[in-house]
This record gives structure tokens, sequence and C-alpha cells, in this order.
């Protein structure tokens, strides 16, 4: 096995969940990573996975989302795609953090987090898939053992 890439295709189903964090400890484990790190991408993973479920596919017929993880010296890179509807969460709205949970609105919470957790997120439409690429340094986050 290639432990600096990996990719495989999950169902568009939030029971999918417990199968990416064990794809992705696995993977981070295997290279080395921090558990603080694999902690903090799975969560940034977990979020843009559970929205691409929630919300990318309106007529919930059974669709699959591709995810592939590399590694190099410097970064971690996290790449899903999917057929669902157009969604770019590096430029959506997002909750601004008031002083009181309370105040806070509904949604947009998690997509701060992932734009908090991770150093850079890109998206783009390739035809009929979603693209959302993210990368992680591992050096200036401190993420290696």
């Amino acid at each position: 096995m290639d432990r600096k890439n990996l990719s495989f295709k999950l169902k568009n189903d939030i029971s999918e969940l417990d199968e990416l964090g064990r794809k992705l400890t696995a993977f981070g484990n295997g290279i080395g990573l921090s558990k603080k790190c694999i902690f903090q991408i799975n969560l940034a993973l977990d979020e843009l996975f559970t929205n691409i479920v929630s919300y990318g596919f309106p007529d919930n017929g059974p669709q699959w989302i591709s995810i592939a993880l590399s590694h190099d010296n410097s970064k971690i890179c996290v790449r899903l795609e999917d057929t669902g509807i157009p969604f770019d969460p590096a430029t959506a709205e997002t909750s601004a953090l008031e002083t009181e949970i309370e105040a806070c609105k509904v949604g947009g919470l998690g997509l701060h987090l992932v734009n908090k957790i991770m150093d850079e997120i890109s998206y783009r439409r390739c035809g009929k898939k979603n693209i959302i690429t993210m990368i992680k340094h591992i050096h200036k986050s401190r993420c290696a053992l």
C-alpha cells in the first residue's frame, strides 16, 4: 500500500462517517501525523462530508463521494469530489462568533471551523462535479510527531 496516497469512495450516507474516520486515522498514523493533526483534519472532513450528504443531493438517491488523501514532506492534501449541487465552502457565508453562544445564528459555524483548521481551501466545478481541495501544512501547524 502507498503510505503517501489513499483514495476511496463512500456512499452519500451519514453512516459512512465512521469509515471516513477510520480511513483518515489509518492514513495519518501511517505517515506519522500527531493525534491533534488527525483530529483537526477529521473535523474538517467530517463537516464537509456531512454537508455534502445533507444538502448536496436533493433527490436523496444513492450517490458516491470520492475522497483522496495525499502527503508530501510539508503538507497533507484532502480532495473531495461529488456530483451534487454546486457549492463552494471556501466562499460560503459563515457564522460570526459572538460573545454569547446564544447570539450565534444557526448554520455556517462548521464551515467557519473548516476555514480556521485548514490552511487552504479551494473549490472548482468541473462538468457535473464539485471538487473541494483542502491543504494542511504540517510544519506550520505542528502536525508531525
